[in-house]
């Protein structure tokens, strides 16, 4: 179930903690962000948009995530997104990731209707892309022997991560599976209920997602053991702070509160 975290301990999930580890991969992907200049730089400007003192300014905050998957390292980046779970603890860091109450979730606590988001994605020449690459780069093959092409996995996962920061992020949907789906329902879509549904299969019945996803699990990305060796240097927190340079100081200190943990 979707949770409403205090800004403390959503950035203790953010930025992990290197004693909390203990085999978790999404501390690990994490730790390796951390150590990456590059990528923690980005990662602090989407959490100071998207955690920042002014409420929630959905737009930048979404702007930011998608330069963060634009520009970031992709091995860190899809880490990050997809490091594998098994179980809720570790599953409900990996869905507070990208901050959902900002970025994904909305005001409600119940999904608003699938078209919405899915219209606002068709007039967007941002989104309208995107989703098409998506469909695209995921999409089932009937001559593949199990219906995805054995090279489309990279392809698919980078479409995937290209919907994170529009009207149709992507995120998972609780902390007790891999669901992932935008937020949304077809509950009430009337004489668009199929069209609704169709759209909502992309995240919830699609197979060549589902076995990208695994394959990047099952191949866990050695760089990560390079970034988590770089980690152990403490000036890695110094610029983790710094990056966030400009923001208020009641922003900040929960940030400085952090680094005995890193």
């Amino acid at each position: 179930m979707a949770r409403c975290l205090g800004p403390v301990l959503l950035l203790l999930l953010l930025l992990g903690s290197e004693s909390s580890a203990g085999g978790n991969r999404c501390v690990d992907a994490a730790e390796a962000c951390t150590a990456d200049a590059r990528c923690q730089r980005l990662r602090a400007e989407y959490v100071a948009q998207c955690l920042g003192p002014g409420g929630c300014p959905r737009a930048r905050c979404r702007r930011a995530l998608r330069h963060f998957f634009a520009r970031g390292p992709p091995a860190l980046t899809h880490a990050l997104l997809f490091c594998p779970c098994s179980g809720p603890a570790c599953a409900e860091r990996r869905r507070q990731t990208f901050v959902p109450d900002c970025a994904f979730s909305g005001p409600g606590p119940a999904p608003p209707p699938c078209l919405a988001p899915l219209d606002a994605c068709e007039h967007s020449p941002l989104c309208r892309p995107r989703l098409l690459a998506f469909q695209a780069s995921c999409a089932p093959v009937p001559s593949a022997p199990d219906g995805c092409p054995r090279d489309q996995g990279p392809r698919c996962l980078r479409a995937y991560a290209g919907l994170v920061g529009t009207a149709v992020t992507p995120n998972y949907l609780d902390n007790m599976s891999a669901r992932v789906a935008p937020w949304c329902d077809c509950r009430t879509s009337g004489n668009r209920h199929e069209e609704c549904e169709a759209f909502r299969g992309l995240f919830t019945r699609n197979r060549c997602l589902d076995g990208a996803i695994k394959t990047f699990e099952s191949g866990w990305t050695p760089i990560l053991q390079d970034q988590l060796d770089l980690h152990r240097n403490p000036e890695q927190v110094s610029s983790a702070v710094g990056s966030l340079e400009g923001s208020s100081l009641l922003f900040i200190l929960p940030v400085l509160a952090l680094q005995a943990l890193l």
